[in-house]
């Protein structure tokens, strides 16, 4: 028989593990969706430089916007980063609902930019697309994807039956701050792609970005 005070330890230990289990479980992971909540049809919810209450309003969103991409939060946990337009700025974490996220798989939509040079990719649940300005849009073939818990990894290739044609590409997606370069935006996934064609082989760097507006 183990002393009493023993198994009181144990119980209390074994109450913390769960206890931080369960929180661990039910935190919101970043980058995420959100739709605005909470806020009246005839008002707005302001997008802030700061995450304060009197920072200068950068933009707003409207009282029922869907999909709202937020790729963290502030240091008090009260406010969210999210775009606005050519930057980035705080809304308040009170008027956001999350979006239900699949419990596996890359999320979806996803669409990744990149800048010198200039290309896009986009990804649906069952349809992927490659574009740059000297090309116009050209349907993939995902034939590979794997998930790891901070990014996701994809092969793909153009639909084209002439083999000798095709491109090919190795696509990965981490969850880190990104760049474009040439905004005050905020992104909160980075991409890396080797992308293989007859012009040549190249590593392409960008951004990527769950909001579709």
């Amino acid at each position: 028989m183990l002393p009493a005070f023993y198994r009181r330890a144990r119980a209390t230990l074994a109450g913390l593990l769960l206890s931080s289990l369960g929180f661990a479980a039910a935190a919101q992971e970043y980058p995420a969706l959100f739709d605005v909540s909470g806020v009246a049809a005839s008002d707005v919810l302001n997008i802030r430089a700061e995450p304060s209450a009197q920072a200068t309003i950068l933009g707003s969103l409207a009282p029922d916007a869907k999909g709202v991409e937020a790729i963290g939060l502030s240091e008090d946990g009260k406010w969210a980063r999210v775009s606005a337009g050519e930057a980035s700025g705080w809304v308040a974490l009170r008027f956001l609902t999350p979006v239900p996220a699949a419990p596996h798989g890359l999320p979806h939509p996803i669409a990744c930019y990149g800048t010198e040079p200039f290309w896009a990719l986009k990804l649906g649940p069952q349809t992927a697309e490659w574009s740059s300005p000297e090309t116009p849009p050209q349907a993939l073939s995902v034939t590979h994807q794997a998930v790891a818990p901070q990014g996701y990894f994809l092969t793909a290739s153009d639909a084209v039956t002439d083999a000798t044609k095709q491109a090919y590409y190795q696509i990965m997606i981490t969850k880190e701050h990104c760049s474009d370069g040439m905004s005050d935006r905020d992104f909160g996934f980075a991409t890396r792609i080797f992308h293989s064609s007859q012009a040549g082989n190249a590593v392409l760097r960008g951004c990527c970005t769950l909001n579709q507006h």
